[in-house]
């Protein structure tokens, strides 16, 4: 089977982006969904994003990890594809779009794509994670997906694949894990932060909902205002709004660029299913 695709980021976070309106791309041959995504045998990306119908909103984002897992919510993916539907014609500038974690509205903007994200919850103040005899201290949240939040003094030097994955599946966080964000508070309310994706399973160029969620922690546990600028991994800026009055976020919204790369169209029957490199 031949697909065409489009290839995009958002603030450093990149994806397939698959117009699958007619229900025809066999999203749930997970190995498949899987070769796609390798880096040195399929296009390679940190998520394959497919445009579906929907009869509750203007088009459904359905979001498959690159280990072909389907996810509730990417902050990055979905305005991502908010602009590949805007230029399928799926959806005016401001759009809904439903994902497994409910409705969420965005709308195109000249700078980039804004969305508003689902209220935070689960939220667990200072719980610390001991691992390879290291002791983690953070908060753990949940904005669509899980989140542990974790302040550090050296974020540039910090392993983030090997002590993101243990505490990724640390116990505390049984039994699905959790996406491990590591931050660096910096003046004027902004945030350096490097992410260890969970699905994943490597460090990230960006994430949405980490972002998010470093922002909430920053203002509901420290001295933080809205709105927060968010520095990623690969030099991005992402900005989050809302309402921080009762120094309970709600209404958050996550701003920031999305990139078209390149267009292309792959034959995905001619995947290696060999799991073995990524």
């Amino acid at each position: 089977m031949t697909i065409s695709f489009t290839k995009m980021h958002g603030a450093g976070n990149d994806f397939v982006m698959i117009d699958d309106r007619g229900l025809t791309v066999p999203w749930q041959d997970y190995l498949r969904m899987a070769a796609l995504a390798t880096r040195r045998l399929g296009i390679g990306c940190e998520g394959i994003i497919l445009i579906q119908p929907s009869d509750r909103a203007d088009f459904r984002m359905r979001f498959l990890n690159p280990d072909g897992t389907e996810v509730e919510l990417c902050g990055n993916g979905a305005r991502c594809s908010a602009a590949f539907a805007h230029r399928l014609g799926a959806a005016g500038k401001s759009m809904t779009m439903e994902t497994l974690a409910g409705l969420v509205d965005a709308e195109i903007q000249e700078t980039g794509v804004k969305l508003w994200m689902p209220e935070p919850a689960g939220r667990r103040y200072d719980l610390a994670v001991e691992v390879d005899g290291r002791s983690f201290e953070g908060h753990a949240i949940t904005v669509g997906v899980p989140h542990f939040v974790v302040p550090v003094a050296d974020l540039a030097s910090l392993d983030v694949v090997r002590y993101g994955s243990l505490i990724r599946q640390h116990a505390a966080f049984a039994p699905h894990g959790t996406n491990v964000d590591f931050v660096k508070y910096c003046p004027s309310n902004r945030i350096q932060m490097r992410t260890y994706e969970r699905g994943v399973e490597a460090e990230s160029g960006a994430c949405g909902t980490g972002a998010v969620a470093a922002a909430v922690i920053a203002i509901e546990r420290g001295d933080f205002t809205l709105p927060v600028g968010i520095t990623t991994s690969t030099g991005f800026e992402l900005h989050v709004d809302g309402d921080w009055r009762t120094r309970k976020c709600t209404g958050l919204t996550l701003t920031g660029p999305v990139k078209t790369v390149f267009e292309g169209v792959i034959d995905l029957d001619a995947l290696s299913l060999d799991d073995g490199a990524k």
